[in-house]
């Protein structure tokens, strides 16, 4: 029996909490026709899910996992089975026992703040009162959060499963996939050992699994297994008599990488201390041939005595009940990890109707049903979804050696400090431009990001900071992965030229005879100008919300290049491309530099034959040129809010280009200038970062950039959504800090009259400005010269509401 548009055929892989929360929202939005398939036996198949503690810890540095996992909490919180609830609100406290981790505990209680969960910082007096058993002695403090829990993730499968059975699913276990039938590019079966299910959208909720899954459709999965340690105590005396499951708060010593949870008169604990355990998907056995081989499912493991005494020895330092007490039992637990520790969501282009579901953890496992299922009825989820998007992840990401190392090191780091700029250590250097070689030889400090290896300052300008005079003191926390050469690199781009490597944005190419009516339907500004013409334009959804922004460069009538964010915006624009226009990403075989400053002409007008005066060049203008013996594309474009070019050329002539602009540079002083300067100087000039600023849980008028949306032109995808919406309750705000030795980074709480209003999005110090900006998502109404204060390691940092752009509002800098 075929389905039809309004009750497509659904087939489910994996009946874990992923699959049966999945199938709960599906049939709860109106699906019918909706089918699990598990190849182990209900209520317990074996995967993940069959072991899991089910800690629930809501707050977290992504507002969009604590979105999740908010909604977890809510969902299971609503659930029970034969009146055992699903989830039960014993509360979360994350210890400290090192000033270190509380200082990173009051980062977290920010986070919360932010993203609006209940938590508070306590003294280690309230700590023990919490928990009694922990030696209050080793403890300086806690992070204290009353609505975390533990969720009884087989009883809550059970309960989406009974209200999904009611609506019309149904739920088949002991049927082993074996293969994905598709036909022209979709979908349209699933076959297994008993059976093959037709289907118009197959999930794939296999858990650890998915990797098997996505090879028989032909699609990548990112995804690495790792095995974790579980134990559990024998009885303990302090805790005779406990008749409910658990009392107190489940437990976090990140310190030493444990965290524990009651088993009414028993204490699990988990570590993430050892090595890691890495596990082949493949080889991971049926779950009959694992009972035969004694083995109480496939996802559990024989517990390894060497990996635990370590940890076991911690456990007791913290906890002196533990002294006496024995492991009763313990098994190493299968789950999965990816490359950056992120979910892999989403429809693959490569085979429509096929979708993943993967790397999920019990925490955010019904947020992540819910915003699948919103993505599969409706076009899109309520939450954004970037850093979850199945696309995310460069080719040089997906090799399956860079996916074992990057997610085992996931692993070791799962409860490490990490700072917001702190890259990974290995596999690097991965990606690297042209100009790398000249980087190195100017003492590049290079961070990386998607692969890309990014200089942020460089060590030869050191001697320019001398001439800055007095820079305020950083904290230590601020200090990291900043140095004082980014202002005087910052101060070079304003006074004088800077080169700044722009190589790792994204860059396609579009041509085609539809190439212009494509475009022009796909993004909101208007395109339709002469060759030669760049216009700022976003992507939008549906919904209004913002996909991606864009810079399009018409350079002749049927061809286009692009400035992108992420493989996701290449993805989107080849999923709706008609026939005859044809989509290149380009990135890897080009190269890009930014010469930027008041004597950027004056630098690249003598080494081309052509005209860069303002009159003929034009800001926002393109144009094919020589810079000496290089043929390049220049735009006139600058993120940084000084006159400038982009210049573009092939990768083979990318040293030559860097060496002809450095050469002929240093009679103007010219200096290479990194990220660090770069983001400082784009905030001075209110320039949004897309994924940072704003997504699309937000509309152009909210963000901002209303001025990319041409309502008075032909449609365009979201145009009907924005006609309908109202006045923005919410804005993008620009925010600077009172004392000129604040700063902040990103993702503080925002506090009104005193309550939390919002949150920063990005945040830098304005070297020209001698303050910090922040930009922060705060209510509509609040107008310039209004007080704000941001929360800063639980100190309240007094900020002011500012008008934008705040550096050169006349942008004479630019236009001239």
């Amino acid at each position: 029996m075929s389905g039809t548009p309004e009750n497509p055929r659904v087939v489910v892989i994996g009946a874990g909490i992923v699959g049966c929360s999945l199938a709960d929202e599906l049939t709860a939005r109106g699906l019918r026709d909706v089918t699990v398939l598990e190849q182990g036996p209900l209520p317990a198949p074996g995967g993940s899910t069959s072991h899991a503690p089910g800690l629930v810890f809501q707050t977290n540095p992504s507002k969009t996992l604590t979105a999740l996992a908010r909604y977890t909490v809510e969902k299971f919180g609503s659930l029970d089975v034969d009146g055992v609830p699903c989830f039960q609100q014993v509360g979360g406290l994350e210890l400290a026992t090192t000033p270190e981790r509380l200082a990173e505990l009051h980062r977290r209680a920010g986070y919360a703040a932010s993203w609006g969960v209940r938590g508070e910082i306590v003294d280690a007096a309230r700590c023990k009162e919490l928990w009694p058993l922990i030696d209050e002695s080793v403890v300086l403090g806690g992070f204290h959060t009353p609505d975390d829990g533990l969720a009884r993730a087989l009883l809550a499968c059970r309960a989406q499963l009974a209200r999904a059975t009611s609506r019309g699913a149904r739920f088949l276990d002991r049927h082993t996939v074996t293969g994905i039938e598709r036909e022209d590019g979709r979908v349209t079966a699933v076959v297994t050992d008993r059976g093959t299910f037709p289907a118009d959208h197959v999930v794939s909720a296999a858990g650890f699994w998915g990797p098997v899954i996505g090879r028989m459709a032909g699609v990548d999965v990112p995804l690495q297994p790792l095995a974790h340690q579980y134990a559990r105590t024998g009885p303990l005396p302090e805790l005779s008599g406990a008749t409910a499951e658990a009392s107190k708060p489940i437990l976090r010593f990140q310190d030493r990488d444990l965290y524990f949870r009651e088993h009414t008169d028993r204490i699990g604990i988990g570590s993430y201390a050892h090595r890691p355990l890495p596990v082949d998907p493949f080889a991971v056995l049926p779950y009959d041939e694992a009972r035969a081989r004694d083995m109480d499912m496939p996802s559990s493991y024989p517990f390894t005595e060497e990996d635990w005494a370590p940890s076991w020895a911690d456990c007791r330092h913290l906890m002196p009940a533990l002294r006496e007490a024995e492991i009763e039992a313990g098994f190493n637990g299968v789950f999965s990890f990816t490359p950056d520790g992120m979910p892999v969501l989403g429809e693959s282009r490569r085979l429509r109707g096929f979708w993943l579901a993967e790397a999920v953890w019990v925490t955010h496992s019904a947020g992540v049903a819910k915003a699948v299922a919103e993505w599969m009825v409706d076009g899109r989820s309520s939450i954004d979804l970037h850093e979850c998007d199945l696309t995310r992840f460069e080719e040089a990401q997906r090799s399956p050696s860079y996916v074992l190392e990057r997610g085992a090191r996931q692993f070791v780091e799962v409860y490490d400090v990490i700072h917001p700029l702190q890259p990974m250590e290995r596999p690097r250097p991965l990606r690297v431009s042209p100009f790398h070689a000249r980087q190195q030889q100017l003492g590049a400090y290079f961070l990386e990001g998607g692969g890309w290896e990014r200089p942020h300052w460089y060590e030869a300008n050191a001697a320019l900071v001398d001439a800055l005079g007095p820079l305020p003191e950083r904290d230590a926390w601020s200090a990291r992965y900043w140095s004082p050469i980014a202002a005087a690199e910052a101060k070079a781009t304003r006074e004088g030229v800077a080169l700044y490597d722009m190589t790792p944005l994204r860059r396609l190419d579009v041509t085609g005879p539809g190439a212009l009516d494509f475009l022009d339907r796909m993004t909101s500004n208007n395109l339709r100008k002469k060759p030669g013409a760049v216009t700022y334009t976003l992507l939008l959804d549906e919904s209004g919300g913002i996909r991606s922004d864009l810079t399009v460069a018409r350079l002749a009538p049927d061809r286009f290049q692009i400035g992108a964010n992420s493989p996701a915006d290449l993805d989107r624009l080849l999923r709706h491309a008609p026939a005859g226009v044809h989509i290149r990403d380009i990135t890897s075989g080009t190269c890009c530099v930014g010469v930027w400053g008041p004597l950027a002409r004056d630098l690249v007008q003598p080494l081309s034959p052509d005209d860069f005066s303002h009159e003929a060049f034009g800001y926002f203008r393109a144009g094919q040129t020589y810079i000496g013996h290089v043929p390049v594309t220049a735009m006139r474009l600058s993120y940084v809010g000084e006159l400038g070019w982009e210049l573009y050329t092939t990768a083979d002539l990318g040293l030559r280009l860097w060496d002809t602009l450095w050469e002929a540079g240093q009679e103007l002083g010219v200096v290479a200038a990194g990220r660090s300067a770069f983001n400082s100087l784009r905030l001075e000039k209110g320039y949004r970062a897309w994924g940072v600023d704003m997504t699309d849980e937000h509309n152009p008028f909210e963000a901002g950039v209303g001025f990319a949306v041409r309502m008075d032109r032909g449609d365009f995808v979201g145009k009907a959504a924005l006609a309908r919406a109202g006045a923005p309750t919410r804005r993008l705000t620009p925010l600077l800090l009172d004392a000129p030795d604040a700063v902040v980074l990103g993702k503080e709480p925002v506090h009104v009259d005193g309550a939390p209003a919002g949150y920063v999005t990005s945040a830098a110090y304005g070297y020209t400005l001698g303050r910090c900006v922040a930009y922060a998502w705060l209510p509509a109404g609040l107008t310039a010269g209004t007080g704000v204060q941001i929360e800063y390691f639980g100190e309240k940092v007094p900020a002011t509401v500012a008008d934008e752009p705040l550096f050169d509002p006349q942008m004479t800098r630019i236009r001239r």
